[in-house]
């Protein structure tokens, strides 16, 4: 084999390991979105839906199949160990009847000295109702600023899809949690 011939296989094998790599790059960075989207559509890991106001009223409508059938809704909140706020449902638990929208309040308030900006993440356990569970309006969907000493009370308005009655996984549910953490937003503000 010449030198020239080597060069080329030594030229074509490099430039292939730099493809590969900036492949799996392209992966990793595609990845989060990714799955994000997936756990979105299919509820995947207790994500719950995002619904509209129509998506609600036809919810309703459908409730009427339903029967009647209600499920408890136990409400559960924390924070960031960075996150100086104090963070609560106003109510533990509340029953609901599938297909009906009820609205839940949680109250935050910060507990330190600067504003805090902070968002919220959300899942539902058992993971199986999360594609069930549409939030019309939510706090979770916007960041939250909180002046120092500053106390909110923000809405969550909800509802179970009635489909979930003819989902094997889910329909013998009888609690549904609805978990939120607070972190800390990274922002230029703070």
């Amino acid at each position: 084999m010449t030198t020239a011939s080597l060069d080329n296989r030594n030229a074509r094998t490099a430039f292939l390991a730099f493809l590969g790599a900036a492949a799996m790059l392209g992966v990793g960075y595609a990845a989060v979105p990714l799955y994000d989207l997936f756990c979105r559509v299919t509820g995947f890991g207790g994500t719950t839906q995002r619904a509209t106001e129509s998506d609600a009223a036809l919810a309703a409508q459908m409730a009427q199949s339903a029967g009647g059938r209600e499920v408890s809704i136990r409400f559960d909140a924390s924070t960031a160990s960075n996150m100086p706020w104090t963070f609560r449902p106003e109510q533990p638990t509340d029953r609901v009847q599938i297909g009906q929208r009820d609205l839940a309040f949680y109250t935050a308030r910060n507990d330190s000295n600067v504003p805090i900006t902070g968002t919220a993440t959300f899942n539902v356990e058992p993971a199986s109702t999360g594609r069930y569970f549409n939030k019309v309006q939510c706090f979770c969907f916007t960041e939250q600023v909180l002046q120092p000493g500053e106390e909110i009370r923000m809405p969550v308005l909800y509802y179970v899809d009635p489909a979930i009655l003819t989902d094997d996984n889910a329909k013998d549910v009888e609690q549904i949690t609805l978990s939120y953490t607070f972190h800390r937003a990274e922002t230029r503000a703070e």
